[in-house]
This record gives C-alpha cells, sequence and structure tokens, in this order.
C-alpha cells in the first residue's frame, strides 16, 4: 500500500486544521456536528458483527471497537478541559494516553453500545453548555502542555468537530470499502 493511500485511511477527511481565529458564524455548524455524532456514530456501528468491530480500519490502525470506545473517552477529556477553562484562567490541563486507553480491558470487555449511550448523555450536556456559551467566554481557554500553547473554546470546538467526523469516517468508509454499508 502506497503512503498516499495509507494517508488518505488514516485522515479520511484530511489532517486537522485549527485557524487562529475561528468565525463566529461556524460555531453554530460545529455544535451541530457535535449534536448530532452520536446518533450518527450509532447508526454506523450498530449493524456490525463482532469479527466486524474487530476489524481495523488501517493496517496498524485502531479497530472499529477502539474507535467508537476512544470517542467517549476522547471526548470526556474535552468536556471537562472546557469547564476547566469557563472556570479558571488558561489552566493547563493533563494530556492523556489514547493510545494506551485503548488496549485498557475495558475497550475489549464492554459492549460499543455502553460508549455510545455515554457519548449521547454527555453530548447532550456539552452542547446544551456550548449553546449557552457567551462571546467572551469562546476566548478562555487552556495551556495544553505537549503542544506548549494556548488554545483557545473555539478553537478546541474546531479541533473536536473535527474529531468527530475523522472518526466517524473511520468506520463509515471501512464499511464501504468493505462491503458492509
Amino acid at each position: 500500500m502506497t503512503e498516499d493511500a495509507l494517508e488518505r485511511l488514516k485522515y479520511p477527511i484530511g489532517r486537522v486544521h485549527i485557524p487562529d481565529v475561528v468565525p463566529p458564524e461556524q460555531f453554530d455548524g460545529m455544535i451541530t456536528t457535535l449534536e448530532t455524532f452520536p446518533g450518527k456514530l450509532r447508526a454506523a456501528a450498530a449493524h456490525l458483527s463482532p469479527e466486524q468491530l474487530d476489524t481495523p480500519y488501517r493496517p496498524g490502525g485502531w479497530t472499529v471497537r477502539q474507535v467508537v470506545h476512544h470517542c467517549p473517552d476522547s471526548h470526556v477529556n474535552a468536556y471537562i478541559r472546557f469547564k476547566l477553562a469557563l472556570t479558571e484562567d488558561f489552566p493547563t490541563i493533563k494530556p492523556y494516553m489514547e493510545d494506551r486507553c485503548a488496549l485498557l480491558p475495558d475497550t475489549a470487555l464492554t459492549p460499543i453500545g455502553v460508549s455510545l449511550s455515554l457519548l449521547e448523555a454527555l453530548h447532550t450536556r456539552w452542547t446544551i453548555l456550548l449553546r449557552a456559551l457567551s462571546p467572551a467566554d469562546w476566548a478562555r481557554g487552556y495551556v495544553h502542555p505537549e503542544a506548549q500553547r494556548r488554545f483557545t473554546l473555539s478553537q478546541v470546538l474546531a479541533l473536536y468537530d473535527w474529531h468527530s467526523r475523522h472518526h466517524l469516517a473511520h468506520v463509515t468508509e471501512l464499511a464501504k470499502s468493505e462491503g458492509w454499508a
């Protein structure tokens, strides 16, 4: 497989680009992405067999099961980071080892429906919070120690808009390529 083909499998919607300034007129569409993502992920994974769930979306990549469980792991962290940023002055957040989390026993042992339900409840709370933010709130943010930079909440919204579409595409593109869809 060529490097270009692997890149397309790894980043089916392209690599993330977070602008320095996210136009406020884009917020509603990005929040809608977060609002609809859990249902779309559930629909994409609901009909898959255990063998299909254990299929990697690319050579050397995570399985569909790992992707589904990763989404609430990641988005719980993002939600808490939003709350920290809204209640503290540019706090330094704690990164987490997503690759190691994907290998923990709960990823293999927990039915995906549990993570999908968690994602649905989390996104309900998160989007209620996001729709209530003031213009000044979007300029708040946090320091990411690995990136060694500040991120505003508007930039984090853009990141998780991309993250949701990115992982949904991992599942839907694999299903298409394998003839499961």
